[in-house]
């Protein structure tokens, strides 16, 4: 006997690569997801700009609709996938407005309006769901939100963007250059014909504004984030790092710490050294995988696919599901919690460690110089490692690690390495994380 469920209308926005598969696994798998969410999940429509555009999915063309206005107000529950800013906010305020949950993996916009969308939610009772915006299919979202909820997370540290890892590891392991590379990655839809967002962390800042929102229950602000990029990124530098054990990964790093006598957070995302006996320096690919370390719980690793059509949709109707139960058990939906309010320090304040790559005049006295420098900085050296370049002009090569100290103190001493007479060039300076 089929059991008999109430129906809900999904409103879908926006049918492109996860949109698409986010329809078709609606129809093809319509009855098991009823079992699972206590519901008969009706797609109402599919709200696009062109109805007529071609499509990778076939999906029943009567589906579509331009109004998208008329599709949600008639609607239970809302995807947003249309990505951007406008007319997405516009679009999620009035489904929130009519009653209706939200699910959504829109990074860029819960980044910079999140918290006027969770006030708007909260206003009528209503949720909003963003399982797939911060990793693709990796469940971090809901872990972070709900199953840690009892505890006290302390960092974050992770992978979040599958297109620079793609590009990190195959300079990697082949040797490649980042230009030939980010081209490769374009041709197989990895990278956007503009890969900024990817390569210069804008997307990874986004995302880590979003997880350390939740982990650490303060709104952080995108404008909060240390932000830098792969882009200086060379193959020697990813050469001397796999000769010092280490692997170079862009890093989303969000924790809790003490900064002018009380408890605050710290939000950046850079390129770092992260040695090779961590879980992170295999993740190859254009995987992505977030390390969370909390008191109780001690380390944890979410791994798997960070992007791709199917396996985004695989995240969306999971919230589907989750949307559907809430409406079927009834009450008001659960806010996101920002009550904690820790002030958010800028990266002077993060105590680390470099690795400093120097180009130097190969005569006597340098070295004791570049460590006089070092030491005025209050900078210890924790290795130094040696070449030299060239015959008629021989220059040296000094790759220097340091102890750890304040980046303020690093970013300063930097400086004056640079303004040095017996340095020619500060060649790269990389933070190590992970050890």
């Amino acid at each position: 006997m089929t059991a008999e469920y109430r129906r809900l209308r999904v409103a879908l926005l926006g049918a492109g690569a996860v949109g698409s598969q986010v329809a078709s696994l609606l129809l093809r798998h319509g009855d098991e997801l009823a079992d699972r969410a206590g519901a008969a999940l009706e797609l109402a429509g599919i709200a696009v700009r062109d109805v007529d555009a071609r499509r990778d999915v076939d999906l029943p063309k009567e589906l579509f609709t331009t109004d998208a206005e008329s599709l949600i107000l008639g609607s239970d529950i809302v995807i947003e996938l249309i990505g951007g800013i406008e007319p997405a906010r516009a679009n999620i305020l009035l489904a929130l407005g009519s009653g209706a949950d939200v699910v959504t993996a829109n990074k860029a916009l819960l980044a910079t309006h999140g918290p006027e969308l969770f006030e708007a939610a909260d206003r009528v009772g209503a949720s909003v769901y963003y399982e797939a915006a911060a990793a693709g299919a990796i469940p971090i979202i809901r872990p972070l939100r709900d199953s840690l909820a009892g505890d006290r997370v302390v960092r974050i540290m992770g992978i979040v963007n599958g297109t620079t890892n793609y590009i990190l590891d195959r300079m990697d392991t082949e040797g490649a250059d980042f230009a030939d590379v980010l081209a490769d990655a374009q041709r197989l839809g990895y990278a956007e014909a503009d890969p900024t967002a990817d390569v210069e962390g804008y997307d990874a800042a986004q995302k880590a504004a979003i997880l350390a929102s939740l982990a650490f229950h303060t709104a952080v602000p995108l404008d909060a984030v240390h932000r830098e990029g792969i882009s200086s990124i060379t193959a020697s530098m990813i050469e001397e790092a796999r000769a010092a054990g280490f692997v170079i990964k862009l890093l989303a790093v969000c924790e809790r710490i003490e900064a002018n006598g009380a408890e605050s957070i710290s939000v950046r995302v850079y390129p770092a050294l992260v040695p090779q006996s961590h879980p992170l320096a295999n993740v190859h690919g254009a995987n992505n995988a977030v390390f969370v370390e909390a008191e109780a719980a001690g380390s944890l690793m979410f791994y798997g696919a960070g992007a791709g059509g199917v396996q985004t949709a695989s995240a969306v109707l999971g919230d589907v599901v989750s949307a559907a139960r809430r409406h079927i058990a009834g009450g008001v939906g659960v806010g996101e919690s920002t009550r904690a309010n820790l002030p958010i320090v800028p990266i002077g304040h993060v105590t680390t460690r470099y690795q400093i790559t120097l180009q130097v005049a190969d005569a006597a006295g340098v070295l004791a110089t570049v460590a006089g420098i070092l030491s005025d900085g209050g900078v210890s050296v924790a290795t130094v490692v040696q070449t030299v370049e060239g015959e008629s002009e021989p220059t040296a090569r000094l790759i220097i690690g340091t102890h750890r100290a304040t980046e303020e103190a690093l970013s300063a001493t930097v400086d004056a390495l640079a303004e040095s007479s017996v340095v020619e060039r500060v060649v790269s300076v990389l933070r190590v994380e992970g050890e």
